[in-house]
């Protein structure tokens, strides 16, 4: 089980030029994430959970803290490579512990049904089962997006340039690359992510100004909760 360093991390909105020059710039001078393709980006699927209360979304939405979600990710669309996370926040920095997945247990959860855990089991599968069980916790939407990830390791800098944010609620065609999906934010606006663990070099923060971003508190999941929500009351 991989458990991360509590980190910073800040969430722009922006158009789509404004996104194109930054990262053109951010380019020249931080290191392209290795896992990346030759096309330069990735594309992620989450699973993100709620309970029959929705209390992630309004959590998220009050800006409850400290707070906690989990999700099921994937890259590319692959079988091979399914992990389960644990987002914590609290007090403006983030925390990420992710284990491994099996497909077996995905196909589960996905088709609704509660996995069994051994002594054995990860801490974090445990954790998600009791949750199940005592919250309701279920599968609740999928959140997709292409990004590209730029690096800077003193620091630990990671800028993610992410595009076509969107969501279904078709959990269980979460692995299948059609899947039928509705942009969550207006035509030409995509998110800039900037995370870092105990200091921003200058120099990063000077190619990433411009003055025109709008920095969010929601995260991917809140926006396309919010779009689901609001789709399902029409």
């Amino acid at each position: 089980m991989k458990n991360a360093k509590w980190r910073h991390e800040f969430k722009y909105l922006s158009p789509e030029y404004i996104l194109s020059y930054l990262e053109k710039r951010a380019s020249a001078v931080l290191l392209r994430d290795k896992h990346v393709g030759e096309q330069g980006f990735y594309a992620i699927r989450s699973i993100y959970f709620d309970d029959m209360y929705n209390s992630c979304y309004y959590e998220n939405e009050d800006g409850t803290d400290p707070r906690e979600k989990f999700r099921i990710r994937i890259y590319n669309c692959s079988r091979e490579r399914i992990s389960l996370e644990l987002k914590q926040r609290e007090k403006s920095r983030c925390h990420k512990i992710s284990t491994p997945l099996s497909l077996e247990t995905c196909d589960e959860i996905m088709a609704g049904k509660i996995p069994q855990v051994q002594n054995d089991s990860p801490y974090l599968l445990k954790k998600l089962v009791m949750e199940m069980q005592s919250r309701a916790l279920r599968p609740c939407v999928i959140v997709a997006y292409e990004r590209v990830p730029l690096i800077w390791n003193a620091g630990n800098v990671r800028v993610t340039f992410d595009r076509n944010i969107r969501s279904s609620a078709d959990i269980a065609n979460f692995f299948n690359p059609s899947l039928a999906c509705r942009p969550i934010l207006e035509t030409n606006t995509n998110m800039i992510e900037v995370k870092f663990d105990e200091f921003l070099p200058d120099f990063i923060s000077e190619v990433l100004q411009t003055g025109r971003l709008s920095q969010t508190s929601f995260s991917k999941y809140y926006l396309c909760r919010r779009y689901n929500m609001a789709a399902e009351n029409l």
